[in-house]
């Protein structure tokens, strides 16, 4: 009896230091939770009764090198419907339907689903909005929204870039700088019951967006539209491909313009254009094959293709040349129509041969013996340093996604056939842009620029935030060759293969190229020439490209009168001024002198002074005989006094 009264007792006290132990435990444990986890646990439970609707950041704008927006926003509204707010189903499925062209079956699926929130379209233009708004549905959410916005449509599209469904860049610019670009998101934090349903005067919680910063390029609105103008005419005229353009300070590497025409509208850039278009008319389009040709569509060639560059290569030949000392302005050659390197016949593209010539004739004939006898002067370990210091072994660097590098033999695989072809831009392959800073760098006083687009980072309200640097390598070649070469490549221009692209006034340099493309035997060819201006000073700088053009061919024929064309019109809109030469002036007639005042004689004292004068035939306005307005003869617009000074022969 006394053994049981004492087990009793022991089992007692341990249930109660079970008991104390458990408690203590809990004790803790709920001390534990009510000073350090309070914080947590109550962000906790706020959440379960806290709804969140984003406000999204506008976008930074694009602007070019004059503060003009290249790419903006529109606002636009994202309409969403929160299940547990829905009183009226049918009604709201049948209005968002009816308005936003949506199917009423994938508007039910929304509406129905059990979800905090659930969006239904995205980029709802504004009038749309507002008539859904106008309607009070419980559940329906309409919130601001921007949607991207490009004012000049399919202008410098491949360079420009666009945004995707969610703002976000996608390709060129607006991807590149998407960092800068896109802002950061705001929003709305709204009371509501544990069943969802908002609490009614509940105040809201709303952290305000904060819209993203505003790119500066070198872009220029207008030098972009001359050159598409240009491009599209040409690829037009010759039925080409693609014409592919690029024009820049090569001084600083700055990008005035980038051309790749066909371009494609920024604010469609899902649909395919008229080109592409109309080769699959009526052939059902695989998703995948719809992706490869928006991306074929998308693609920047002039950064992205590489290609021989042909005859404009020898730019970089003749440099290297001129740099190791081994050929002087009045060596001689001979060209008979070829060269024969090893057991190989190579061919100038003058088959009957230029005869007997010095170095600086070889260059304005673009003669290929010539440059396979300097390249093989120059040899292979020093030519390739020459292509590494004006750096064709790597990308340029450009401010824009896709950049591709150049194609080149490795060093031990060049021999004697491998060094003839190179030398005149045959058997590798380079970008248009490639070519474009290396050719900088020669005519620029041997500096390596690295070309851009972007030049500034502003905020929204116009404050300067940071500049954009890119890296420069001096004194790739000498400013004693660069010299040398800016009068060879002018005297092309003047005397040579590159004539049609003169311009009386502006000294012009460049070089003609034609590149039959791979296979030989397929008869295709690109088109191309390289230019700059003015030659002792070189401020713009371009290369055009035309792929596969129909008819006549030739670099010097098609490609030259181009470049002409556009810097006739972009040269005076930089400010470059004329300066003719003293044989410009005798040729073209260039000069100026006194007009007598013909106000007031008769159309007979008007004739005789003009046989005096040597005006020509053009004879002034009048009424009846006598006349009553004076006028300019030729070109410009000129002083209404008695005497003028005439300018003419432009």
């Amino acid at each position: 009896m006394a053994r049981n009264r004492t087990y009793n007792k022991r089992n007692v006290l341990i249930v109660f230091i079970i008991v104390v132990i458990a408690a203590t435990g809990l004790f803790v444990r709920l001390g534990y939770l009510m000073t350090f986890k309070s914080e947590d646990y109550a962000a906790r439970a706020e959440a379960l009764h806290e709804r969140e609707r984003v406000i999204k950041a506008e976008r930074g704008s694009i602007f070019d090198t004059n503060g003009v927006e290249i790419a903006t926003n529109k606002p636009v509204c994202t309409i969403s419907v929160i299940h547990a707010q829905i009183t009226d189903p049918e009604h709201v499925i049948s209005v968002l339907s009816e308005l936003l062209g949506i199917s009423e079956e994938k508007v039910r699926k929304r509406v129905e689903k059990v979800s905090s929130i659930e969006k239904i379209k995205s980029n709802v233009d504004k009038e749309i909005a507002d008539k859904v708004r106008e309607y009070d549905l419980d559940g329906v959410m309409v919130d601001e929204d921007y949607k991207r916005f490009y004012p000049y449509s399919s202008l410098a599209s491949k360079v420009i870039g666009f945004t995707g469904s969610d703002n976000q860049g996608i390709i060129g610019l607006e991807v590149e700088y998407d960092k800068y670009l896109k802002g950061t998101d705001g929003k709305i934090l709204t009371l509501t019951t544990a069943y969802g349903k908002e609490i009614a005067n509940a105040a809201e919680d709303r952290e305000e967006p904060i819209p993203g910063n505003d790119l500066y390029t070198s872009l220029d609105v207008n030098i972009q539209k001359y050159a598409e103008q240009a491009a599209l005419k040409i690829k037009e005229s010759k039925d080409a491909n693609n014409v592919k353009l690029i024009v820049m300070n090569p001084q600083n590497g700055e990008i005035y313009a980038m051309v790749n025409a066909p371009e494609f509208d920024l604010n469609n850039p899902y649909q395919l254009i008229d080109d592409i278009a109309a080769d699959y008319a009526g052939v059902p389009l695989s998703s995948e094959k719809l992706n490869e040709l928006l991306n074929g569509m998308w693609r920047n060639a002039c950064i992205s293709d590489t290609y021989e560059p042909g005859s404009a290569f020898k730019i970089i030949t003749a440099a290297a040349a001129l740099e190791e000392g081994v050929v002087k302005l009045d060596d001689t050659f001979y060209c008979p129509g070829y060269k024969k390197v090893e057991d190989r016949i190579i061919r100038c593209h003058k088959t009957t041969g230029h005869g007997s010539e010095t170095f600086v004739e070889g260059i304005k004939n673009s003669c290929n013996p010539v440059f396979m006898e300097i390249g093989a002067r120059v040899g292979v370990e020093k030519m390739y340093y020459y292509y590494n210091k004006l750096g064709l072994f790597r990308k340029t660097g450009i401010d824009l996604p896709g950049e591709a590098n150049s194609i080149m033999h490795k060093i031990e695989d060049v021999k004697a056939v491998e060094l003839a072809t190179m030398s005149f831009g045959q058997s590798f392959q380079i970008t248009p842009l490639q070519l474009l800073a290396s050719a900088s760098a020669v005519v620029n006083g041997g500096t390596l620029v690295t070309p851009h687009v972007g030049v500034q980072i502003r905020s929204s309200d116009g404050t300067w935030i940071k500049a954009l640097d890119y890296p420069v390598t001096k004194n790739v070649i000498s400013a004693a060759t660069s010299e040398t070469m800016k009068q060879l490549l002018e005297a092309v221009v003047s005397e040579g293969t590159g004539k049609r692209a003169y311009l009386p006034g502006f000294h012009i340099g460049g070089k003609t190229a034609t590149s039959e493309k791979l296979p030989r035997s397929s008869n295709k060819y690109i088109s191309s020439f390289v230019g700059f201006a003015p030659a002792n000073n070189p401020q713009v700088i371009a290369v055009v490209l035309i792929d596969e053009p129909t008819g006549v061919y030739y670099g010097g024929t098609i490609a030259a009168p181009i470049i002409s064309e556009l810097f006739d019109n972009i040269l005076p809109y930089l400010g470059i001024e004329k300066s003719y030469t003293e044989s410009e002036v005798k040729e073209y007639n260039i000069g100026s002198f006194t007009v007598p005042d013909f106000i007031g004689k008769t159309r007979k004292e008007v004739k005789e002074l003009l046989k005096i004068y040597d005006f020509g035939d053009t004879f002034p306005s009048g009424e009846g005989d006598v006349v009553t307005e004076q006028f300019p003869l030729v070109g410009e617009t000129v002083d209404k006094d008695s005497n003028l000074i005439l300018y003419y022969g432009e």
